[in-house]
């Protein structure tokens, strides 16, 4: 009786712990915007849970804008993604990298390594490394570039490594070659959709100037301020594709599945660590 108490007991313990976990995520884009449109309804989720999540733009955006260029318009994306950040509930952090230059090199790994170090992560997420940006592209090659280097203590040694390999993923995207994306884990983000929305709108020069602009749409932007929130959720509403509806019904069940109206997918990387199903559900909570 006593042994069998003692089981029990312990097996207690074990689920308080795991309940009270605290996750570190770190998703890495390559602008200032990136993680928020890809990830920051499952960023809020999980703040909002109380775990820690940081958003990394491994550039500065400093060419995105068709009349605003270099220092000036870097320093205002800065500050738009600080306070994109407050509205998530995440750490933004930029780099000092130029927009539109990006390339895998040692200089920038040893950057994304360190960034992945410093904040212990147990999970990374970036982009795949098929995009139509070079800046995108080269994100999720450097990533990988880092998967396996942030545990090897002779890299980057002036930062600590990690004594375990972090789980990596991969951002949803529609591209189909040479592989199209595979939803391994999608998360139903309908009850903070307007929060990301209300987040995304701190990116002001993206949203409702650039993107618009080089997008030939800028006519269609509200004129009257109090209405762009409306009109970004309305244009910026992913489809649900029949690949994350199944991926939705695997993890929360058909009937569940059937109502969720905003979703975000994410794949699971061949590099680092390779999460059981049971790894997955503890690193994205909000499965259970």
């Amino acid at each position: 009786m006593l042994l069998l108490l003692f089981v029990f007991s312990t097996g207690a313990v074990v689920m308080a712990q795991n309940a009270s976990e605290k996750l570190r995520i770190i998703m890495i884009g390559a602008h200032p915007d990136d993680c928020d449109i890809k990830g920051g309804g499952t960023a809020a989720l999980l703040s909002s849970m109380g775990h820690a999540v940081k958003f990394v733009s491994v550039t500065n955006g400093d060419a995105g804008h068709q009349t605003d260029k270099g220092a000036s318009l870097a320093k205002r994306r800065l500050a738009e993604a600080k306070e994109a950040g407050k509205r998530f509930g995440v750490t933004y952090d930029v780099l000092d990298n130029h927009d539109g230059q990006l390339l895998p090199d040692l200089k920038t790994r040893l950057q994304i390594i360190k960034k992945i170090r410093e904040w212990n992560a147990d999970v990374v997420i970036a982009p795949r490394p098929n995009d139509y940006h070079p800046d995108h592209r080269y994100t999720g090659v450097l990533v990988q570039d880092a998967a396996y280097m942030v545990a090897v203590p002779n890299v980057a040694p002036e930062t600590p490594p990690l004594k375990k390999n972090p789980i990596f993923l991969y951002f949803q995207d529609h591209f189909q070659r040479p592989n199209p994306f595979r939803p391994d884990v999608a998360v139903d983000i309908t009850p903070v959709y307007a929060q990301k929305i209300h987040a995304m709108d701190a990116h002001q020069s993206q949203f409702y100037e650039w993107l618009p602009w080089i997008g030939g749409f800028l006519d269609q932007v509200p004129a009257n301020k109090a209405d762009h929130e409306k009109w970004l959720g309305e244009t910026r509403a992913t489809k649900i594709t029949p690949e994350v509806r199944a991926s939705l019904e695997k993890w929360y069940g058909k009937d569940k599945a059937a109502q969720v109206q905003h979703a975000e997918a994410f794949e699971v990387c061949e590099y680092g660590a390779r999460p059981s199903e049971a790894d997955l559900k503890r690193l994205f909570p909000m499965l259970k």
